[in-house]
């Protein structure tokens, strides 16, 4: 093991200013998947991103899709007596806004403290790019993989992987594996490398109140009309009693509590302190009868993720607008089927809507289950000794409350059993301005995933 790992590590080092010239390359290319005037930058991006794997020495293809294309990549050289593992990661981002809270411009990567600042920088190119490291060091070195290797990596994960969804069941032959590595989650400190157990579900939602055809004057029609603007906050207030759990009937009864293996088998300690210097937060949304850690990872929720309506410049209108609209999220835990919350919440909130508004709702794309992984499965068990390995640490296992709506189907379509890891950290600013990813952890990133290879390969 101190052998494979110094080899790694030594051929790392004399490549790194190469990758790290190559990360940023991969880095400039603007991947924002959501946004139809960056289609060209998403798609120049996967074509690069395709070459770069064919050139380690991989065969590759471009998965054409109504949306972004993906790439599919194979290298099976380990032989048929060898497992496949099939690994995971996406090439598109997240917009930029506000993009004056950017201390450098986010497409082009800034090294602070060791730190590279980019959109992307960690979620989930470096991620992406730390996977593709430790496949061109073994091939480098070795000639060959100690397992045999299929790579996905999509263009819409942070829109809801609608395209990958839909492609799935042609594709089962080509994603058939023994093992599923979703290489796109964190750990709690790089002094506390852990794996992940499990990750939330998630069903997101488009609400819209509307009481008029026409924007109407405050004076004249101010406490006649019913204003869509109260009547979105009322109906949005409701969702949520005094204690913080969610009003919606039968939204708790598929909740299931933690079984007592599950609950020996992660660390629910959390550090306030931490947290408040971190985000500059405190940690008091949600059920109050939960500790954070429970809340975030093994609770379900109901949050609003954004409000509009009405006059919002810097002068002043005095007007009452003809609708209103919210943006709303559900995460979700094992046994609550995404689709039945999702009428749950939908014939809830059509059912507070004030005499005179007209409620619209509908669900947007990217629905997915909970995922739970098993600790003793023989990913699990390679992964955690090739962490233990690589940070000289003992490995620790946690949930996580974020969602990858795809794992469920995409572990169904190839019949592997699936691990979830990653080295993102908690103040890592993805999805934010200045988010950055560390140097240090691509080449920890690069030996861990190499190191995991071999022992799968035993």
């Amino acid at each position: 093991m101190t052998e494979t790992r110094t080899s790694l590590k030594a051929l790392y080092k004399k490549n790194e200013q190469e990758t790290l010239k190559d990360f940023f390359k991969f880095l400039r290319f603007e991947s924002i998947s959501s946004e139809e005037e960056y289609k060209e930058p998403v798609l120049a991006c996967a074509k690069w991103l395709k070459n770069y794997i064919s050139n380690i020495g991989f065969k590759t293809e471009l998965w054409e899709t109504a949306g972004h294309p993906i790439i599919f990549a194979s290298n099976l050289s380990a032989g048929p007596d060898k497992p496949i593992l099939l690994i995971y990661n996406h090439y598109d981002v997240q917009p930029v806004d506000p993009l004056e809270l950017w201390e450098s411009p986010p497409f082009e990567p800034t090294i602070k403290n060791g730190e590279i600042v980019a959109r992307g920088a960690q979620d989930n190119k470096g991620q992406c790019f730390y996977v593709l490291q430790a496949l061109k060091l073994l091939l480098e070195r070795d000639g060959t993989l100690p397992v045999n290797i299929k790579l996905c990596i999509e263009g819409e994960e942070e829109t809801g992987s609608e395209a990958l969804s839909k492609i799935l069941p042609t594709k089962k032959t080509d994603l058939a594996a023994d093992y599923l590595a979703i290489v796109d989650l964190g750990i709690p400190k790089m002094e506390k490398p852990a794996l992940t157990l499990g990750v939330r579900g998630i069903v997101t939602f488009d609400l819209t109140v509307q009481g008029s055809n026409t924007d109407l004057h405050s004076g004249q029609h101010g406490g006649v009309t019913y204003n869509p603007i109260h009547a979105l906050v009322e109906i949005l207030a409701k969702l949520r009693d005094k204690d913080g759990a969610i009003t919606i009937p039968e939204f708790y009864d598929d909740v299931l509590p933690l079984k007592p293996e599950e609950r020996s088998q992660i660390t629910l300690d959390f550090d306030l302190q931490d947290y408040k210097t971190t985000f500059g937060a405190t940690p008091s949304g949600g059920e109050k009868k939960y500790n954070p850690n429970e809340r975030a990872w093994t609770r379900p929720t109901l949050e609003i993720n954004g409000i509009s309506g009405g006059y919002t410049g810097k002068g002043f209108k005095t007007v009452i607008p003809a609708k209103a609209s919210a943006k709303l999220s559900c995460r979700l835990v094992p046994a609550q089927d995404p689709y039945k919350i999702a009428q749950l919440v939908c014939n809830h909130i059509r059912s507070l809507a004030p005499d005179g508004i007209d409620i619209e709702i509908a669900i947007r794309p990217g629905v997915g289950s909970a995922v739970r992984s098993d600790v003793n499965s023989k990913i699990i068990q390679a992964f955690s000794k090739a962490y233990k390995d690589v940070f000289q640490i003992e490995t620790g296992y946690i949930f996580q409350g974020g969602s990858i709506p795809i794992i469920q189907e995409l572990a169904e379509a190839s019949g592997a059993s699936v691990a979830l890891l990653g080295l993102g950290l908690p103040g890592d600013k993805i999805h934010a301005p200045n988010e950055h990813f560390g140097i240090e952890r691509i080449e920890k990133g690069s030996l861990i995933i190499a190191r995991a290879l071999e022992l799968l390969s035993g």
